[in-house]
């Protein structure tokens, strides 16, 4: 055991963590130069394309006569998740930090949740070849963030390789061996899992304590299922088959397993002959933050929907889903997402790797509702709202904020969150003219855009992290929009009372704008409650029916278009508005 260490490398998205993954992978010959490619370790045709990891990785290497166990993590805010589960099954950390733009951050975030969990964390300047680098001024603010000394912070060139196999010799040097007796009964801490369509799931563990055997009987101790382990082994760029995996180590089991309820990510497997006294403490469950409806274009679609659904929360724990249906759009889900870009790769892989069709409605957040006779429902959906007249209070959720921007961007920024009914907590310059700034804001105003005006307004360069603060009492409302005097449920927002009238009336325009012209007037209306707020109405689609009429007497029009008139009163009554996929989005893109 005193051979192995388990690592990942945490770092701000962009700062060249898959790039340092790459050059680690080359330099012990884990990867042969055929196979080599930019990037590896992110094998969906997705994160090639925005260069971005959405998913952790593990990865074994061997480097002098040590086991390296590597486990590459996403740096965006929505992917937290995926690094919490890896931090749980390491002992080091490798910090990578950009020389050009200094702490990020998420850089703070990752390393608190490491420090947290007692990891040995090595700091490294990635990007030091580059002509613009700052190196004494980062190291200086990661002196400030770690307090380490400034000859513990190692410099490399991912990109060059320059100063990588420095960071292998730390690695080996600084992170302590993995503590475990692999005599005790077996405890194995599943850290992730993955679909194969011929051999079921795949489970990825860690080895707390034990030795597992190819062919031991074994059992997930949450889920209380037995199997048998099919095939055990360790992780290359492929999946190597051993005979045992003892305690410290890394590997995958293969059990035949075919339904994904069977397998939960922070589960412990032990063995069925001698079990162990108790579960490992997992990680925490995680908490989806935005919910939007998911449903089928077509509506014998919804099965194969439900299928899709499940394979990819094997591979993605935290997506969360359950059935609703709406008025307007049949049978669907209610999916829980950790943010907007997660939902986006969500409804791109559906689409590539599932080939599945799906229209999804406005992201909301979840509020507690609390009625007049004393209890609390919690709603995700508008639809969901009890009455009017039985609600006592609503409460929405609240986030910590954190942005760290230069002194240039704070006017802008700071517009942008009071705008979003933020409350400026404090701020604080790190280093130079780099702040931190700390807002309380509710949860539902950053859903939607804010993330995207904060790096247009501040070209790229402030950086944004936050986490739950707890539930606030708040004058919510619910938004209804009404064609024709019918209710959408799809497009039914909850909205803050000061908001509610100006987006009522932005939504009304954006849907005149997109809906189809029909024979008939359509009559837009926003409303809370009873109370009509704004309208809107796309004038119909008429037949010069006087186009014949060459002169004569003025009965003879007035005629015809009563008659034109009476066919459209007709039509009225039994006419149904078509609402293209595209209205459903506008919500999103209002600005």
């Amino acid at each position: 055991m005193d051979k192995i260490r388990n690592f990942c490398i945490i770092a701000h998205i962009d700062h060249g963590k898959s790039t340092l993954a790459d050059r680690m992978l080359e330099l012990t010959g884990t990867v042969d130069v055929r196979q080599m490619e930019n990037q590896v370790l992110d094998d969906m045709e997705l994160e090639k394309e925005r260069g971005i990891t959405i998913k952790s990785h593990a990865i074994q290497m061997r480097h002098r006569g040590y086991t390296l166990n590597l486990i590459d993590t996403p740096g965006h805010v929505d992917f937290s998740y995926e690094v919490s589960r890896s931090i749980a099954a390491c002992e080091g950390a490798v910090l990578v930090v950009d020389a050009t733009q200094g702490v990020q951050a998420q850089t703070i975030s990752n390393l608190y949740m490491a420090i947290e969990h007692d990891l040995e964390i090595i700091p490294v300047l990635n990007k030091c070849d580059m002509d613009n680098a700052m190196p004494e001024r980062v190291e200086d603010e990661i002196i400030d963030l770690l307090g380490c000394k400034r000859e513990e912070i190692l410099r490399c060139s991912a990109k060059t390789g320059e100063g990588v196999e420095a960071i292998l010799d730390a690695i080996i040097e600084r992170v302590p061996a993995p503590v475990g007796d692999p005599d005790a009964p077996l405890q194995c801490l599943v850290f992730d899992s993955v679909f194969n369509s011929f051999r079921g799931i795949i489970a990825y563990f860690k080895v707390v304590n034990g030795t597992m055997h190819s062919g031991d009987r074994v059992r997930f101790v949450n889920t209380g299922k037995e199997y048998n382990a099919d095939e055990i082994g360790v992780l290359k760029l492929d999946m190597q088959p051993r005979q045992t995996i003892s305690a410290g180590n890394v590997g995958y089991i293969i059990s035949g397993i075919k339904n994904s309820t069977e397998v939960k990510v922070g589960d412990t497997i032990t063995h069925v002959a001698r079990p162990c006294d108790r579960a490992i403490d997992g990680f925490e469950e995680a908490k989806s933050m935005v919910f939007a409806g998911v449903y089928p274009i077509e509506a014998e679609d919804y099965e194969d929907l439900r299928a899709s659904l499940e394979k990819l929360q094997l591979n993605d724990a935290s997506l969360t889903f359950q059935p609703e249906s709406s008025m307007a759009l049949g049978f669907g889900f209610r999916c829980g997402f950790l943010g907007l870009l997660h939902m986006e790769i969500v409804q791109e892989r559906l689409d590539r790797e599932f080939d599945m069709d799906v229209i999804t409605t406005v992201p909301n957040v979840s509020y507690n509702v609390y009625t007049k006779d004393g209890g609390m429902k919690e709603v995700h959906n508008p639809a969901g709202m009890p009455d009017l007249t039985e609600i006592d209070r609503i409460e929405e959720p609240y986030i910590r904020a954190s942005v760290i921007t230069t002194s240039a961007y704070i006017g802008p920024i700071m517009t942008l969150c009071l705008g979003k009914r933020g409350e400026l907590v404090k701020q604080e310059y790190i280093s130079g003219d780099r702040m931190e700034i700390l807002f309380d804001m509710p949860l539902g105003e950053i859903v939607i855009d804010f993330y995207d005006k904060l790096k247009s307004i501040s070209k790229g360069y402030a950086s944004f992290d936050w986490h739950m603060n707890g539930f606030r009492p708040s004058n919510l409302v619910k938004l209804d929009i009404l064609l024709n005097g019918e209710q959408v449920d799809a497009l039914s927002t909850l909205t803050h009372r000061d908001n509610a009238v100006d987006f009522g009336r932005r939504m009304c325009e954006k849907l005149k704008e997109l809906l189809p012209r029909q024979q008939f007037d359509i009559a837009i209306q926003a409303a809370i409650g009873a109370k009509i707020i704004a309208r809107e109405t796309v004038k119909q689609v008429r037949k010069d029916v006087l186009a014949k009429c060459y002169g004569g007497d003025v009965s003879r029009k007035r005629k015809l278009l009563e008659k034109q008139k009476r066919g459209k009163k007709r039509m009225k009554q039994i006419g149904n508005v078509e609402v293209p996929q595209k209205a459903f989005l506008a919500v999103l893109k209002l600005d």
